[in-house]
């Protein structure tokens, strides 16, 4: 059966009319704002590098390492990440460098205080290895009243050491060995004979290593001191005592 022609005609328009509603009028479509372009890599890579340059500026290093670093693996192709690879590699050695430089300083502490009847100034350095609790401090000291020594100095016991006794030592991979003695007052502590030449030796070398046996257990221990920090005008000789002011 088929519908009658005009029935046919009016559903026709009825559609048309229904298309016509939804879609939107010329003015319409010229009023309907507009998304901004999404930024391009170049514009992306170039604003990082106008960070990089002012990081450059201010000698802020690390940061401009890690910028750098950003530039070259994000944007490999870009014109930002060629100008960053003329500079990246000195300034990322530097921070490595100086970051290296601080670690080790700041191993040492230095300290100038009233010690029974006088007055001492020590540099100290407590191992690398062992660490925690079981670590063990190198101290040089010098007192206004018995003079300047070096000893060990570990609070969880003393060493083994009968009268004088051979420690072997390394001085950066160089084998030798120290005269060494235990204090007759019992402190759990080690005397170096010849501060004056341990000394000497530990101002050029950048690691220490010290072979000691512990008096809990007779357990034996290498003591490893990074003493690249060190600086000898913190430990600052003191007066003789009695010299005028």
């Amino acid at each position: 059966m088929t519908l009658p022609r005009l029935s046919v005609s009016m559903a026709l328009a009825g559609a048309l009319f229904a298309l016509a509603a939804c879609s939107p009028s010329g003015d319409q479509q010229a009023a309907a704002p507009t998304q901004a372009p999404a930024p391009s890599q170049a514009d992306e890579a170039a604003k990082k590098l106008d960070t990089y340059r002012q990081l450059v500026r201010i000698n802020n290093d690390e940061m401009a390492t890690t910028m750098g670093k950003e530039i070259v693996s994000r944007y490999p192709d870009s014109e930002a990440a060629k100008e960053v690879q003329q500079t990246l590699p000195d300034i990322e050695k530097r921070w490595k460098e100086n970051s290296e430089k601080n670690r080790l300083q700041a191993l040492w502490l230095y300290q100038v205080s009233p010690m029974q009847g006088g007055t001492q100034s020590t540099a100290t350095i407590y191992s690398s290895q062992p660490s925690g609790n079981d670590r063990v401090r190198l101290v040089l000291r010098r007192h206004t009243e018995w003079g300047q020594h070096v000893f060990l100095y570990s609070d969880a016991g003393g060493f083994v050491c009968k009268a004088n006794c051979t420690l072997p030592v390394t001085l950066d991979g160089k084998s030798t060995g120290i005269k060494a003695f235990a204090p007759p007052t019992g402190e759990p502590a080690l005397m170096i004979r010849d501060d004056k030449a341990f000394i000497a030796a530990l101002q050029k070398a950048k690691k220490i290593t010290i072979d000691v046996t512990m008096q809990k257990g007779e357990k034996k221990v290498q003591l490893v001191y990074e003493v690249g920090g060190f600086d000898a005008d913190k430990w600052q000789p003191l007066p003789k005592k009695g010299a005028k002011k």
